[in-house]
């Protein structure tokens, strides 16, 4: 099972609304998260090295949300469940929702991307994980699986760390674990004919609870623009005597 985002596509500028209530989302491109791009990537490659069966991808969102989803079938994924809700949802929400398709679809290993580039939680896997009793393996580099463990290479503030774990489990995927291919023109008009099957957060039996509240949200304070200095001295005068950051 892979989880996917909609999201505001990386290379479009966050606009702030007016009432900074939230950023604008109306006529603005939306993609598929990018961590959840490499997540989609590394499940087909499993399937493509006969580990994997059979890849589902999942969604939480509203109707447009199952664009991402013909996105992560024209991939390789075989299959795709939309929990389709227009509430506002936050990581416990999504783990939640994840947890009840789990136990349904009985999958032996989920992938999500390691966070979305909309909130920058980096939370729902470790979540998941919590709420199934699973082990994880996130912020993953590296995956290996053999013989109903898994080995995943993670990257940690001292370097390098290798894991092993028993299956099922939870992974996320980090930048350096692959490079997401492109979905071909024929996969893209397969995968407008592949099913998806819908349901909703009160058919899975999760309560989305609004728990959070946005007070206020602005853009960042714009930076001053620099100057030039004509001397070494200058330079050493300035930062010592105006930015001083040098005794």
């Amino acid at each position: 099972m892979v989880g996917v985002k909609r999201v505001i596509d990386y290379a479009v500028k966050i606009r702030v609304k007016p009432d900074g209530t939230g950023v604008e989302t109306n006529n603005v491109k939306m993609s598929m998260n990018p961590f959840d791009e490499i997540a989609v990537e590394e499940a087909v490659r499993l399937k493509e090295k006969n580990v994997v069966k059979e890849i589902i991808a999942v969604t939480v969102g509203p109707t447009a949300s199952q664009e991402q989803l013909r996105t992560a079938l024209a991939m390789g994924a075989d299959r795709a469940i939309h929990v389709k809700t227009d509430e506002d949802t936050v990581p416990l929400h999504v783990a939640k929702l994840f947890k009840e398709l789990v136990l349904k679809e009985k999958p032996d290993l989920v992938i999500l991307g390691k966070q979305a580039i909309d909130d920058d939680a980096n939370q729902t896997g470790q979540m998941l994980a919590a709420l199934l009793g699973w082990p994880q393996g996130v912020f993953a580099s590296e995956v290996v699986i053999a013989d109903g463990s898994m080995t995943v290479t993670r990257e940690i503030d001292a370097g390098m760390e290798t894991i092993k774990m028993k299956l099922p489990a939870v992974i996320t995927a980090d930048l350096r674990l692959n490079e997401p291919r492109y979905a071909t023109l024929p996969n893209i008009m397969k995968a407008k004919k592949k099913k998806i099957d819908t349901t909703t957060p009160k058919d899975l039996g999760v309560e989305i609870k609004q728990h959070l509240k946005i007070v206020k949200m602005a853009d960042p304070p714009s930076r001053k623009a620099g100057i030039k200095v004509a001397t070494v001295d200058e330079l050493v005068d300035k930062l010592r005597n105006e930015a001083k950051v040098i005794a």
